[in-house]
């Protein structure tokens, strides 16, 4: 782990290539799983106070599992707060399915379309990212999944480091100069795993 800041990143940060390929996946990462995505307290305070928002981006059944289970955000049997899923699809309230048929994050469209002032949930945005809270760190470590295959494939074929890929998640939480700095540490860790007289592709 390399400590940056109050943070402990994870050398697979580094190593592994990561980039997004929705037309191989189909934003999979929405349905699959026991629960939603995780959430922070503040989070969960601003989906709730924007709700009628963001309620025109979600499915008609997306809509109506809220309505059922009476809240817009839950604690998973982990006890975790996480966003409700609709019980019988599994897929998280708040996905819609594009034209494509690609589920898109309901919380991200009316953001970009200026409906509300926040993004999705960071847990998403961050993904493969997974962020565990310590005493006096964030450790930042990189999470494998099958379902993100394809995009493990495409970053290797691009050459794109998952914290690069992941630069504008990063920067909305921890800030520009924490990712600029990161990016220098990048440097300096590539020329130590560099072989005497061979340089590695940055």
């Amino acid at each position: 782990m390399i400590e940056h800041r109050g943070t402990l990143i994870s050398e697979e940060l580094f190593e592994k290539r990561f980039v997004c390929n929705l037309d191989a996946c189909k934003g999979a990462c929405c349905e699959v799983g026991d629960s939603g995505a995780p959430l922070e307290p503040e989070e969960a305070k601003l989906i709730d106070q924007h709700y009628a928002a963001i309620e025109p981006y979600m499915t008609a059944r997306g809509r109506k599992s809220v309505k059922e289970q009476g809240c817009t955000s839950v604690v998973d049997l982990d006890g975790e707060l996480v966003t409700p899923i609709v019980q019988e699809y599994a897929e998280c309230v708040y996905a819609k399915k594009d034209a494509k048929g690609v589920w898109k994050c309901g919380i991200e469209q009316a953001y970009h379309d200026g409906k509300i002032p926040f993004n999705k949930p960071k847990s998403c945005h961050l993904y493969p990212i997974r962020v565990t809270k310590l005493k006096f760190h964030d450790a930042l470590n990189y999470h494998q999944w099958e379902i993100c295959a394809p995009a493990c494939t495409l970053g290797e074929q691009l050459g794109v480091p998952t914290f690069r890929f992941l630069k504008d998640a990063l920067t909305r939480v921890y800030g520009a100069k924490w990712y600029d700095r990161l990016e220098e540490i990048y440097a300096e860790w590539l020329k130590q795993k560099e072989p005497a007289g061979r340089k590695l592709v940055k």
